[in-house]
């Protein structure tokens, strides 16, 4: 599971990142996709400072190799920048560039799953019908709500 949350604190941006060894997503691969969500969403705003690898890799319990690959494939990217003395700060083109990322990601995990279904020999009414119950469930209705007309 992805968890992202950061906090601004005197010392600068605190991140905390959670990651699953077991999820079949590299340990590196994790960070740098909560970072770019991160990024995406506003919780880390151009012109942060990152965390140092030393720092990022003790709040994270990961050897600091993994956490140095994480911020190389960021940097190579374009969402982080080194600043020579200071660190690596999140640039000004990494949130259009981090959103339209996750946009992605979504639409093919979503490309997947329904391909998935489909091969399940579900038709188009029974997929679109589990999207829009998982969809009001995700929004705090239920799914009878939207069985009875209500808008998702």
């Amino acid at each position: 599971m992805l968890v992202f949350y950061s906090t601004r604190t005197l010392e600068g941006l605190v991140m905390l990142i959670s990651v699953d060894p077991s999820n079949g997503l590299a340990i590196y691969d994790q960070i740098v996709r909560q970072i770019k969500f991160a990024i995406a969403s506003e919780a880390v705003l151009p012109g942060e400072l990152v965390p140092s690898v030393r720092e990022l890799s003790k709040q994270v319990a990961v050897n600091p190799n993994t956490v140095a690959r994480a911020y190389r494939e960021l940097q190579n990217d374009g969402v982080l920048e080194s600043v020579r003395g200071t660190g690596l700060l999140v640039t000004k083109a990494a949130p259009k560039h981090c959103r339209s990322e996750r946009v992605s990601l979504i639409r093919e995990r979503l490309r997947s799953v329904l391909k998935e279904a489909q091969l399940s020999q579900l038709d188009v009414d029974e997929i679109r019908q589990l999207a829009e119950s998982e969809l009001s469930q995700l929004n705090g209705r239920s799914a009878a709500g939207t069985a009875q007309g209500e808008s998702v």
